[in-house]
């Protein structure tokens, strides 16, 4: 199996192509010019990997939440790819992205809280469980709130020390981090660097193609969980 992932949605832009459960990867984090650098770094993928767009079997990317510009972006190329080759696509959390990268780094962890930095002082953030062959499954809704809304009830039933914390919302708001960390409630911060990336959005990915559960180039849309973030906002 061939898979092509992108993603564009934070500060961290990045492209994977896994071939049957190998990986190469690009990535590069700056806070603009995603559009600049996004499809010379596939086309040097393909390159490297020895093949054509049309040899892919689909196309993956983080349809969000994210930056509005980013995750627009991320669906826009992601069409226009899959358009171009007649392509299948799926379409890939950023927030189960960085909870695959937290459970891929740390073994004991059976459930990770997510919370990336959705700026406007909010987070963006969800909850994770591991299932069965290791992927990362949503629990609940992914929300975007304060910092001082996000709650760890949708993780108590699991035992102390099994449940995670991962994502730059804990670094950007000290706060999160004071309140459901460092308060002794039982989270363990496996990091409050890591950012949605292509290689754990491929993996993802990979087992929705296995199962079929894949979409066409029109259904490519991003989710952005803040729907007025394009509104302008009264005086």
């Amino acid at each position: 199996m061939k898979i092509l992932a992108l993603d564009t949605a934070t500060e961290a832009c990045s492209a994977a192509l896994w071939v049957d459960g190998q990986l190469i990867a690009r990535e590069l984090e700056f806070e603009r010019g995603h559009a600049e650098h996004i499809l010379p770094m596939i086309d040097s993928l393909l390159a490297e990997g020895g093949m054509v767009l049309g040899a892919v079997d689909a196309l993956a990317f983080g349809r969000g939440p994210g930056g509005f510009t980013g995750v627009r972006l991320a669906a826009s190329v992601a069409q226009g790819l899959a358009f171009a080759a007649d392509l299948p696509v799926v379409a890939v959390s950023d927030l189960a992205a960085v909870a695959q990268r937290a459970f891929d780094v740390e073994s004991s962890v059976t459930r990770v809280l997510v919370c990336n930095d959705a700026r406007m002082k909010e987070v963006y953030w969800g909850c994770f469980e591991r299932d069965a062959t290791g992927l990362a499954m949503v629990v609940g809704p992914e929300r975007v709130s304060p910092a001082d809304v996000v709650e760890v009830s949708a993780v108590e039933s699991v035992p102390t020390g099994a449940t995670g914390a991962a994502g730059r919302g804990f670094r950007a708001y000290p706060e999160l981090r004071s309140r459901l960390i460092d308060s002794g409630d039982g989270l363990k911060l496996i990091s409050d660097t890591f950012l949605p990336r292509a290689h754990e959005i491929a993996k993802l990915a990979a087992s929705e193609v296995r199962a079929g559960r894949t979409i066409g180039a029109e259904e490519a849309i991003p989710v952005y969980l803040r729907d007025d973030v394009a509104r302008p906002q009264p005086s």
